[in-house]
């Protein structure tokens, strides 16, 4: 099920892409380092090192890897994360992915096989919530 392929979206009701966007493909062998914004869908399978921000949906294909803070409308990983991520919506890990970092979305689906190392937190708030301030747990709670 790939994101890009909007005549499967639109039929499974999935995350559509409209034709004509724009869209960004960091390739296998590309690596961007620094602040990357974009207002359009993006799509990674190379390496991207510093901050990843979209207003579109992100793809994280398998093999790409991703060393920055993410932040995107939705989001469909199959790679490799390490840094919080922040979605507005819908965020999907794939039997592939792995993330080591705190996550905030509304929806969140996990396949077998996809590694997560961090906090979590599920909210249909309309409030935005940053990944940093996702409340940890105190090491020194008492067990009840």
């Amino acid at each position: 099920m790939a994101m890009f392929d909007t005549k499967e979206k639109e039929e499974q009701g999935g995350m559509k892409i409209n034709e004509g966007e724009n869209e960004t493909i960091i390739g296998a062998s590309v690596k961007v380092e620094g602040d990357f914004t974009s207002d359009g869908n993006v799509l990674v399978q190379g390496v991207v090192s510093g901050s990843l921000k979209t207003k579109g949906n992100l793809q994280v294909d398998e093999g790409a890897k991703i060393k920055a803070d993410v932040d995107a409308a939705n989001a469909v990983v199959r790679g490799e994360i390490k840094g919080n991520v922040s979605v507005d919506d819908n965020l999907e890990l794939g039997e592939a992915a792995s993330v080591e970092g705190d996550i905030v979305t509304k929806v969140l689906s996990i396949e077998p096989g996809a590694t997560l190392n961090g906090h979590c937190l599920v909210s249909t708030s309309k409030e935005e919530i940053e990944p940093s301030s996702v409340q940890k747990p105190s090491s020194d709670e008492e067990e009840v």
